[in-house]
């Protein structure tokens, strides 16, 4: 019997740590997010999306497809690390020409950075800018 009750007791604690679960309030505030490609000449497109305190940037961009026809993405499950975004407002990155989607953040310091997780595990905070940036690999310099 109480293996039974120490499961349920941290089911419960958990959902108690996470505030609006059990109400279905959820705590939003607006995201920015900016568009853009280094390898044309388009110009650069920020769309406003809603974060929710504790979501995660998949979601946001999954409501701004749905709420904005100008924005689309596509984005690959990678059994290993996840969502893969492969393409943005039809634009899809290319082994061949060695192109790929970039994300980075604005945090509200104005400091920009790289997350080290991707857009199916990275947490939104408010008054940050997500950054799409349409890229070159980078060559990796040999060490002889």
């Amino acid at each position: 019997m109480t293996t039974m009750v120490m499961p349920a007791l941290l089911s419960m604690a958990l959902l108690l740590l996470v505030p609006g679960i059990l109400s279905g309030k959820k705590n939003t505030y607006p995201l920015g997010l900016l568009v853009m490609n280094t390898q044309t000449s388009t110009p650069n497109k920020t769309y406003i999306t809603e974060g929710v305190q504790r979501g995660i940037l998949l979601g946001a961009m999954r409501k701004l497809n749905d709420s904005n026809k100008n924005f689309n993405f596509t984005y690959i499950d990678n059994l290993d690390y996840g969502p893969y975004l492969v393409s943005v407002n039809g634009v899809a990155g290319s082994p061949t020409s060695k192109t790929y989607w970039e994300l980075l953040v604005k945090k509200a310091s104005g400091e920009i950075i790289r997350p080290d997780v991707g857009i199916g595990c990275y947490i939104t905070e408010p008054n940050e800018q997500i950054i799409l940036k349409f890229t070159k690999f980078k060559q990796c310099e040999s060490s002889e």
